[in-house]
């Protein structure tokens, strides 16, 4: 008995475990077991393979019951996830329901999550803009948050590296404070974006539109053939899965390809309780697991542990990781564990109409918009806020049809329509300074039905991004009116936080073991074999979708494990 034990163990023991296997997780799969390392990869949700588990990839808008619309029993039972974009008949089945994995809302926090394998990059918005120095060092310019323990020379190679292998369509644009990168063709400009765009260029100093960065295969190169993907059709129906892999995702890149290497094994239906700490060791040594269809208890160990579970969830982990060493949760010896969450602020955008150009019209779709950089407070402080904002930039005309009528007259006046005016709409996405006062934590008594505490979401807005808003609706509408536009309309919501769904923060990165969680190499400071590379690691947000920086970051810790693992450092 005791023989078949010792098996036991061995069969559950690996060199490398990974947690999580959206965007980040996917990446330290490839890059863990690209390396030779025996990795296991657990997922809480359900296995999803491309193309065999995308069921409405290639259904017409007539194949839907409600012709792409969720009925209204559906939206009143759902009405967290079903305030997001892309929650739709055609994509509800990658969404987590709001009865189905609660949360505490101390403050109203709207938690989109995507609990399957790949997670939500089945469903992110694909834009990826690098960071440069500006943002990196923004801490540390003006005091808020910590200084990050990196610069943009430390991780430039490395979305180099992960630019290449997902592919990223863009232009050599050329500017400080948007880094270029390794791009496949950029999707053009439409007329109106591009009249914008020069306008720009001649009347403002160092404000630009420009083809967002996306990550779809515009061309794709050898190493997307061999990953079994090829070019984007720009259907525009990315929520639903790609069947073509026209865009990045664990689903289509990182995890097959990870398979491929003969060293990877993949557990979904496993909710990972806590991470396993030998005090006399002085390291983790393994991943405690509750089978989700189960509820069986297992443990699994491993020489090194990424926690990729996204941002708020890898949270929770390590907050539920006490020991005798870590009673507050695992590497909390500054007690900053869960605290200086932070997120991207969308509750602005401003729209217009434009009566020039009316020769021409836009044909088909594009996977991107334009998009400006931003331009307030990079070189100097020069606003009453901290920090700064990016925008979306779109241009798009109308076909305005007749409704009156009976007979062919109504038919003609259905089928035919003239364009109208050029509407052109800009989207605010403001950076918020992470504070103490915006935390996340275990609660006290509510459980979920796998006997994991329920998170607790403390976050709310300031006056910084008040501020930064007012900006945003003043720039844009003097932008707007230099450039001709009429019927400026800007409009701000009430959103909660989380609905941007770029939650980032609490075990931030830093050079102090007093003020951070984790060091340079995104380990944890008490705990060097247990790394966070996910959006928990950062240490403040910028304004640029911060996707392409978590697989930086991580193919960069990945390969940083590898060798400390060669060097005998994390044995």
């Amino acid at each position: 008995m005791a023989n078949l034990n010792i098996d036991s163990v061995k069969e559950r023991t690996f060199d490398a475990i990974v947690i999580g296997s959206g965007i980040s997780g996917g990446w330290a799969a490839k890059e863990l077991t690209g390396n030779g390392l025996k990795t296991l990869v657990l997922e809480r949700g359900r296995d999803v393979k491309h193309i065999k588990d995308y069921p409405t990839t290639n259904k017409m808008p007539w194949e839907f019951e409600h012709r792409g619309q969720l009925p209204s029993a559906v939206m009143e039972a759902n009405p967290i996830v079903g305030r997001c974009y892309a929650f739709g008949e055609d994509s509800q089945h990658f969404f987590v329901k709001d009865k189905e994995h609660p949360y505490v809302q101390q403050k109203p926090f709207d938690w989109i999550r995507g609990y399957q394998v790949g997670g939500k990059s089945l469903l992110w918005a694909r834009q990826t803009q690098r960071w440069s120095d500006f943002d990196f060092e923004g801490p540390a310019r003006d005091g808020y948050a910590v200084d990050w323990p990196i610069r943009y020379k430390d991780i430039a190679p490395w979305y180099s590296h992960v630019e290449k292998f997902a592919g990223i369509a863009g232009n050599k644009d050329g500017l400080a404070e948007l880094p270029d990168g390794e791009f496949l063709p950029g999707f053009p400009l439409n007329d109106v974006e591009q009249y914008f765009s020069d306008h720009l260029k001649t009347h403002y100093k160092n404000r630009h539109v420009i083809s967002a960065r996306c990550a779809h295969l515009s061309k794709p190169n050898q190493i997307h053939v061999d990953q079994g993907r090829t070019q984007c059709q720009n259907r525009d129906l990315c929520q639903r899965g790609c069947p073509f892999g026209g865009y990045f995702s664990s689903n289509a890149s990182t995890i097959p390809w990870a398979e491929k290497s003969g060293n990877m094994m993949l557990r979904p239906h496993s909710v990972v309780q806590s991470i396993i700490y030998d005090e006399q060791k002085g390291k983790a040594t393994g991943v405690r697991v509750i089978d989700s269809n189960t509820k069986e208890a297992i443990e699994y160990h491993a020489k090194i542990i990424f926690v990729n579970a996204a941002a708020l969830n890898t949270n929770l982990v390590l907050l539920n990781s006490t020991s005798s060493r870590f009673p507050n949760g695992l590497g909390n010896d500054s007690g900053v564990l869960g605290k200086f969450v932070a997120f991207h602020n969308y509750s602005a955008n401003i729209g217009a109409e434009y009566d020039g150009l009316k020769e021409w019209t836009v044909d088909g779709r594009s996977p991107t918009s334009g998009y400006i950089p931003r331009f307030r407070n990079v070189y100097k402080q020069e606003t009453d806020f901290l920090r700064g904002y990016a925008c979306t930039f779109g241009g798009y005309r109308y076909q305005q049809h007749k409704y009156e009528g009976v007979g062919a007259s109504l038919k003609e006046g259905l089928v035919k329509g003239d364009l109208g005016p050029w509407y052109v709409g800009a989207q605010f996405m403001g950076e918020t300074i992470p504070k103490d006062t915006n935390h996340v934590s275990l609660d006290a008594k509510l459980k979920d039905d796998w006997g994991v505490p329920l998170l607790n979401v403390s976050v709310d807005y300031d006056d910084n991004d008040e501020k930064m808003k007012k900006d945003f609706i003043e720039q844009l509408t003097e932008m707007f009116t230099s450039a001709g536009f009429k019927n400026i309309h800007p409009s701000t919501d009430h959103r909660a936080p989380g609905l941007d769904i770029h939650e980032m923060g609490g075990a931030r990165m830093g050079k102090d073991p007093k003020t951070s969680i984790l060091n340079e190499w995104n380990q944890v400071h008490a705990c060097k074999n247990v790394f966070v590379t996910d959006g928990a690691c950062m240490t403040s947000t910028s304004c640029q979708n911060p996707s392409l920086t978590y697989m930086a970051i991580t193919a960069r810790a990945a390969n940083h494990a590898v060798d400390e693992l060669k060097k005998g450092n994390l044995s």
